[in-house]
């Protein structure tokens, strides 16, 4: 057995590796948010939850777009409690439902008269398809949040300076953009790291819609940014199988980033000021970060966008 003093430095060594690598920085900005309405998808949990406390304490009106309602209730309950502010409210969004999306924006547009803070963080990790016929990832991480953000785009224009922060992932170094099959659902045979391939894909897109967005937004006083959390335990990894959990969960628990720590780059790009010169990069750790060459062609971006309005109905 090892003596106490091995064990306390252990723990020493631990902590340091913990708070200098693995747990990131925090957004530094101490912007206030009174007088300005933030949508967030999937608010009720994890990154998200974190990402609307933040806003709600900023004063910010925080509208949480979600899916479950009993879950975004109480989440609502939860912010508005921790905040002390009660302009926290929950609003029907299933982002596997482009029907949904309409109806989720038609409804937001009749009864908020601003928009200032549009986070698309919502994200699954699973596998089937949407309400759409599509593959489930690109579907929900990419598609839905495409065609959101097309639809609220003009009530962001009306913004002093908008803001469309995209929640992507690292994990986009192994995607690529197949024209021929985007979209298009795996067999439910496939291999696990087939299934895996379609959430990078679908953080790939994510990144190329926000520099494909930039590009229209410019001349405009909308932003935005795609971002990197870090590796962070939350809910996306519920669909793990069992096996898989007892292995994880453990170096989850030890190793990766909580909500709180991953929220910091979404907060950062959606309150920093003077970031603005970035629209349309990718951040991490609160800094801009360079991507791959694939992350940043802008032809096949162009083509992402003009694919994209076309499947979702915009055109």
């Amino acid at each position: 057995m090892p003596g106490p003093i091995v064990v306390g430095i252990g723990i020493a060594v631990y902590i340091l590796i913990y708070y200098n690598i693995f747990k990131g920085p925090k957004c530094k900005s101490f912007a206030t948010l009174v007088g300005k309405t933030a949508v967030i998808t999937g608010g009720n949990t994890g990154i998200g939850k974190a990402t609307a406390l933040d806003l709600a304490k900023r004063g910010a009106r925080v509208i949480l777009a979600c899916r479950n309602k009993q879950r975004a209730e109480a989440a609502v309950f939860d912010i508005r409690k921790e905040s002390s502010n009660h302009q926290v409210l929950f609003m029907q969004l299933d982002l596997a439902s482009l029907q949904s999306v309409r109806s989720f924006t038609e409804t937001f547009l009749q009864t908020e008269p601003q928009l200032d803070i549009l986070i698309n963080n919502a994200g699954v990790g699973g596998h089937g398809q949407t309400a759409d016929g599509f593959e489930l990832h690109f579907g929900v991480n990419h598609l839905g949040h495409f065609l959101l953000t097309a639809l609220l785009l003009e009530r962001l224009k009306q913004a002093e300076a908008g803001r469309v922060v995209t929640v992507s992932s690292m994990a986009y170094r192994y995607g690529r953009v197949n024209f021929s099959t985007l979209g298009t659902p795996v067999s439910h045979d496939s291999s696990a790291w087939v299934k895996m391939l379609g959430y990078c894909h679908s953080k790939l897109c994510n990144i190329l819609f926000t520099r494909e967005l930039a590009n229209t937004l410019e001349g405009s006083t909308v932003t935005c940014y795609s971002v990197h959390p870090g590796f962070v335990y939350t809910e996306v990894f519920r669909d793990m199988k069992t096996w898989q959990k007892l292995f994880f969960i453990p170096f989850a628990r030890l190793f990766l980033r909580g909500p709180e720590g991953g929220a910091q780059t979404s907060i950062h790009c959606a309150v920093q000021e003077g970031i603005e010169v970035l629209s349309g990069r990718y951040f991490a750790d609160c800094s801009v970060q360079e991507v791959g060459t694939h992350a940043r062609d802008d032809g096949v971006a162009r083509k992402l966008w003009e694919v994209s309005e076309r499947l979702a109905g915009l055109v």
